[in-house]
Formats: C-alpha cells, structure tokens, sequence
C-alpha cells in the first residue's frame, strides 16, 4: 500500500479534508467512523457509533440501502452510486448530492464493511468554461 509510510494523524486530517461527506460500517453492520462532525448534511450523533447501519437511514431508503449492503456481503457487488436533490440550507435552491456506496475488502477480497461516500456536486455542475492552475 503507498499509505504505509503515513501516521494516524495524517490519514485522519486528509479524510476530514476530503470534499465529501464518508460514513463508514463494518462487516457486522455496526457505524464505526465518519468525517466532517458537525458540518454534515447527513449528521450523524456520537450516539450512531456502534449502531446498526439499519437505525441510522430513513425508512423510505432503508430497503434499498440493505439490498446493497447485502449484494456487497455476498461479492455480487462492490459499488452503488445513486443521486438525489436536497435542500441543503433552508428556503434555497436544492443542491444536487452524488451519493455512492463502496465495498470495503480485504486484499484476497473477504467483505470488511462498506464505506458511503456523499459529496455535494451542485457547484461542480455549474462550471463553466477552464479556470487554469494558477488563474
């Protein structure tokens, strides 16, 4: 792995870094980490740590949140991107949030949870023209 050489320090400041939200379960199921605290879209209370993945979504998402996870478990899938529009600051125009779910394997492939990886993609979509490095 090239990451070997990094401490724990650097690898928790480049995840909470990322422009994304990460959210990440284990092979049992249960909310074992996540990024960005208190500037979420999707907050998540410290009392999820430890939660069962199914008490932390909405029931209208929740079915199809399991079949993913289950497909994932049994190798018949590793990733599911998906995309919805959210109100993202109250009384404004809704944003467009990229939503994907990852496998987690190990290197011979056994399942060790899945990580969900939710970005807000609305100012992405409204680029236009190059802006170059150093504009």
């Amino acid at each position: 792995m090239l990451f070997d050489r990094m401490d724990p320090e650097m690898v928790r400041a480049m995840i909470e870094t990322l422009p994304a939200e990460i959210t990440v379960i284990d092979a049992n199921d249960e909310v074992v980490g996540w990024n960005k605290g208190e500037d979420r879209v999707f907050r998540r209370p410290l009392t999820a740590m430890g939660m069962n993945f199914r008490q932390c979504h909405p029931e209208t998402s929740l079915p199809l949140v399991e079949r993913i996870v289950g497909e994932m478990k049994a190798g018949k899938r590793d990733k599911a991107t998906f995309w919805i529009d959210l109100e993202v600051v109250k009384g404004q125009p809704k944003h467009k949030m990229f939503i994907e779910f990852y496998a987690l394997r190990d290197a011979a492939g056994k399942y060790l949870g899945c990580m969900e990886f939710t970005q807000d993609v609305q100012a992405i979509r409204e680029l236009q023209g190059q802006k170059r490095l150093m504009d």
